[in-house]
């Protein structure tokens, strides 16, 4: 995973497949290309999972309140693609009990059978059957839901996993099998031979040097920024994309101490809403906010944060409030447009879109992070027929991601996202004393794991290990602006920087790291 040996093998190389973006739709592509034995590139513009991928709501699932809207399609194929990433991820997925409180004598039978519906849909892939609830088993599932007017509660079993945890785990799997892959790394152009395009044009961003790269195809899977690289293609092409916001805010874990989480089906804006243990830590969300420009850092907006406050103070004992929020995050849904009619952004489908231009670029729109397996498959099936590729057939449907182990539990255990790698990166802070103890004993994060991400995780910035490679950003914003200035010091060291690079970096991060806490 050395910068300069990358960098060499795609100036010396040409490409069956070039894959625009660093997302669970990108690496998934590059998995998918990879395992199939055809020569794989990956660029990325800033660093992988940047963006959405590593914002979503930490669930593996096939979408409850899909089911309600009736796209049965896509709940049958996301309960499939659920059960896939746990059979072939379980260092990485886990399986979580859901609750949903009843409050009316309706709900509990009303919600019990429609879950017996879920549960049918996924089959052989299943993970539990949903059970209704006394009163006095949903208080002992959750004793900090409001109690007042409860009547009892419905159980059910979904999936949740670690977003951008899992998203490395696929940039190194990509590597398993002979792809390439590359962060901070900007395609600006594509190339065309003719009316066809043959290539890309790309930046080092650390360098400033510019590539010329050849390939079969070009796949581009960027996510919100789709238009952008449509449009070098076709100028004046519509844009394809409808961005929505949805935003998390992070709790301690008082609120729910038990390992349940809690799933509210139907808010005051329509949507469900959940409250799902997470790294020792609760992560409450989410909305839905149509928004017209989309950027690598959104922001919160004070009407959304509101919202989930108080819709989760309805059904919480104690209602949480400014002060009790550890980190907020937001993240842009790549929503592929509707055909005609105006939709709310909560009702326009989840599934994907693949596009294809005259000129030959592949476009993947759309999506869930649960699908992403679906998606690159359907998307390399695409590309194989356009650049005229030997056909191989799929092995991702029981491929191990990176790190795959079976004896370790996601649940209790900080370094279960290393997998078959945690002893290794756990033995790397007893090589030397100033990467040994912890960087931070209240987020259980260890020294090792910044100098691992730096050597075996292509990681680059400060803000590349503690939003990223660890989760420090999301789970304690304040706590990890007091741990910044060692990792760029930890940092500093591997990657040969000086002083200045030193301080640029903390105060780059402490730039980003505002937006995810509140001022008091």
């Amino acid at each position: 995973m050395k910068r300069e040996k990358i960098l060499k093998k795609i100036k010396k190389s040409s490409w069956d497949i070039v894959i625009i973006g660093g997302g669970a739709t990108g690496l998934g592509c590059a998995v998918d290309s990879a395992s199939r034995g055809y020569k794989t590139l990956l660029l990325e513009q800033v660093d992988f999972a940047k963006g959405t991928s590593s914002r979503s709501t930490k669930l593996v699932h096939g979408g409850v309140r899909y089911l309600q809207q009736g796209d049965v399609s896509l709940v049958f194929e996301a309960l499939k693609e659920r059960g896939l990433m746990f059979k072939n991820a379980p260092h990485l997925v886990t399986n979580q009990s859901f609750v949903i409180p009843t409050y009316d004598w309706w709900g509990g039978p009303f919600y019990t059978v429609g879950l017996k519906v879920y549960d049918l849909m996924a089959g052989k892939l299943g993970l539990g059957p949903s059970k209704h609830l006394s009163l006095e088993e949903a208080v002992k599932a959750l004793p900090t839901v409001e109690q007042e007017g409860l009547k009892g509660g419905v159980i059910y079993q979904d999936g949740q996993f670690d977003d951008s945890r899992m998203a490395i785990s696929l940039a190194q799997t990509c590597i398993d099998y002979g792809g390439t892959v590359l962060n901070y790394c900007k395609v600006t152009e594509l190339v065309k031979d003719g009316e066809l395009i043959s290539g890309v044009v790309a930046v080092d961003q650390e360098s400033g040097e510019e590539m010329k790269i050849q390939a079969k195809v070009v796949i581009n899977a960027t996510g919100v920024f789709a238009d952008e690289i449509i449009q070098m293609d076709e100028p004046e092409k519509k844009d394809m994309i409808t961005p929505s916001q949805g935003i998390h805010l992070i709790l301690d874990k008082e609120f729910l101490p038990n390992n349940y989480a809690i799933m509210v089906p139907h808010t005051s804006d329509g949507r469900v809403m959940f409250a799902v243990p997470w790294h020792n830590h609760v992560v409450v969300g989410t909305t839905d906010t149509l928004v017209e420009n989309h950027s690598l850092e959104p922001v919160a907006l004070e009407s959304e944060v509101d919202f989930v406050l108080e819709t989760a103070g309805q059904y919480l004992v104690k209602q949480p409030t400014r002060k009790d929020v550890l980190s907020v995050f937001a993240g842009l849904r790549p929503l592929a447009k509707p055909d005609g009619e105006k939709k709310a952004t909560k009702e326009i489908s989840r599934g994907h879109k693949i596009l294809i231009s005259v000129s030959g670029l592949i476009t993947i729109i759309g999506g869930k992070w649960t699908t992403y397996r679906k998606m690159a498959e359907d998307t390399i099936e695409k590309a194989i027929m356009l650049g005229g590729l030997p056909e191989r057939e799929c092995v991702t449907r029981h491929l191990p991601i990176h790190g795959y182990r079976m004896d370790i539990d996601p649940y209790n255990d900080p370094l279960s996202p290393y997998g078959l790698e945690k002893e290794e990166v756990i033995a790397l802070g007893e090589e030397e004393k100033t990467w040994s103890g912890w960087l931070s004993e209240k987020l259980q994060i260890l020294k090792s794991q910044v100098v691992w991400a730096v050597q075996k995780e292509l990681a680059r910035t400060v803000e590349d290990v503690l939003a990223r490679r660890t989760r420090a950003l999301f789970l304690d914003a304040r706590e990890s602006i007091r741990i910044a200035p060692e990792v760029a010091q930890l940092m500093a060291k591997e990657l040969n920087r000086d002083e200045k690079w030193i301080a640029d970096q903390i105060q780059v991060y402490k730039a980003v790291a505002e937006n995810y806490y509140f001022k008091d």
